[in-house]
């Protein structure tokens, strides 16, 4: 089993962002917890800052993205870096990974067993050590680890507030270069993106100013610090 350490074992202290990504990353090029190693030219782990205020996740790697390593580089990446920068953004602001980090046989779903043990082992780990203010989630697939049960068609573009950031499920680029009549509602979603990321930053700085100031250690009663 790979395991992916939250802190440093030989100094004890607590890993950076860019530490556990890192990790993350060399893990997933050797990794054979799922059967999907086993066609695999490279594993994707994802790309992006440590501390991105946004972080997109796709469905899992097609045949470019396997040959490169690299998330989103094939005709869906070059079209999702245009709905990057219509939305006022570069790729390299944003993080930008997948459900699977191994490419699924002929571009087949991925199925639920190696749903489960990617996202357990390493996309969740991602998700905790980037902390990003917003999620847009590229199709059904990373759409139904957040929303189970809801129907793309119905709520794409809409934020959802969940543990504490919001939640922006979307079309995936392929679904508008296969069915051009989803090209304005993905355009349209993705243009909506500088005003979702504004919204949160207020409210978290509204949050904190509300927030009580945090209690120093001298302040504390006796009994209070004995305990530690």
């Amino acid at each position: 089993m790979i395991v992916v350490e939250k802190a440093d074992t030989r100094t004890g202290h607590s890993l950076t962002a860019a530490e556990t990504l890192q990790l993350i990353a060399q893990a997933t090029t050797t990794c054979t917890l799922c059967g999907l190693h086993t066609g695999r030219v490279c594993a994707v782990p994802g790309e992006g800052p440590p501390d991105a205020k946004i972080m997109l996740i796709g469905e899992g790697p097609g045949y470019h993205e396997d040959r490169q390593g690299r998330p989103f580089v094939g005709p869906s990446g070059q079209f999702l870096d245009e709905l990057l920068a219509q939305a006022g953004l570069r790729r390299a602001e944003v993080f930008i990974g997948n459900v699977v980090k191994c490419r699924p046989p002929q571009n087949r779903d991925p199925q639920p067993d190696e749903i489960a043990t990617c996202t357990q082992t390493y996309l969740y780990r991602q998700i905790e050590a980037i902390n990003p203010r917003v999620i847009v989630t590229l199709g059904r697939f990373s759409m139904n680890l957040f929303l189970p049960g809801a129907k793309i068609s119905r709520i794409h573009g809409q934020p959802h507030p969940i543990a504490g950031r919001l939640l922006v499920p979307m079309l995936h680029p392929a679904a508008a270069l296969h069915q051009p009549q989803n090209r304005p509602l993905l355009e349209a979603d993705f243009q909506s993106l500088p005003a979702i990321l504004a919204q949160v930053e207020r409210d978290q700085a509204a949050q904190a100013a509300q927030a009580p100031p945090t209690q120093r250690e001298d302040d504390l009663p006796l009994e209070q610090l004995s305990l530690f």
